[in-house]
């Protein structure tokens, strides 16, 4: 594999383009059981009727993991918001479509959202009373089953020219409760320090969903929590804010 088109960099991992494909190498540091269970989810993700890359392999390149997928030529939507801000209502429009449609699949071998959740505020290092506040939040939350991408941002999303629209990175795709998945998406735009685009997004879907505000926002200190476990330094005083920022029942 040629790994000298470096078509995206992410933190411990950068993305390549080799002929028609697009290759994936992680960090040293990245954990082998992440890395095969993001292969596993996009696998399955392909299984629904979202657009999604194939997966051709999982392999080692000059010592280190990588995920193999087809390359899907085109822009990004946050490349496309970008160079087009006279377009963005349109745009995030689209993007909320999109996100609904994700929701509107299930996969039932995924993981639970809810187990996740659980898991990463265990995690989270907040003080037991917090902790204990969120647990219980989360398990009043309805039971839902729908697919959730677990990092729906404009990044991830391709257009090619064509119109169709292709959905990257299942490394956080879960099944459980879509609001969750929304007011992720919510905090993905508030961590890019882009205010009036979160606000806006959170309107649409919430509009185009049929879906209470107050609703989402129930959900945003349980997603904060499980946020605060990536340890990133810069977003931890933000997000920790956010996960105590609503009155508990």
């Amino acid at each position: 594999m040629k790994l000298d088109k470096v078509i995206a960099v992410r933190t411990d991992k950068t993305v390549y383009r080799d002929g028609d494909f697009a290759v994936k190498v992680f960090g040293d540091d990245y954990s082998k059981a992440d890395i095969l269970n993001e292969a596993l989810n996009q696998a399955r993700a392909e299984e629904t009727a979202l657009n999604v890359p194939t997966l051709r392999e999982v392999a080692k390149v000059e010592g280190r993991w990588a995920i193999v997928s087809d390359y899907i030529e085109g822009k990004t939507l946050s490349r496309l918001m970008e160079e087009n801000p006279d377009r963005l209502n349109a745009y995030l429009e689209r993007f909320v479509d999109l996100q609904l449609q994700v929701h509107a699949q299930t996969s039932p071998l995924m993981t639970l959202l809810r187990d996740k959740m659980n898991r990463k505020i265990s995690q989270s290092g907040l003080d037991a009373t917090t902790r204990y506040e969120l647990h219980n939040r989360l398990e009043g939350m309805p039971k839902h089953r729908k697919l959730c991408h677990g990092d729906f941002n404009p990044r991830n999303i391709i257009l090619k020219p064509d119109g169709s629209a292709w959905i990257l990175d299942w490394s956080h795709a879960t099944q459980g409760n879509a609001s969750a998945d929304a007011a992720r998406t919510y905090l993905l735009f508030w961590l890019e320090n882009d205010e009036k685009t979160a606000t806006d997004y959170l309107n649409l879907y919430c509009k185009k969903s049929d879906t209470a505000r107050q609703y989402v926002e129930k959900w945003i200190p349980i997603v904060a929590a499980s946020q605060i476990v990536k340890g990133r330094a810069q977003e931890r005083e933000f997000l920790l804010r956010w996960a105590s920022v609503m009155d508990y029942e």
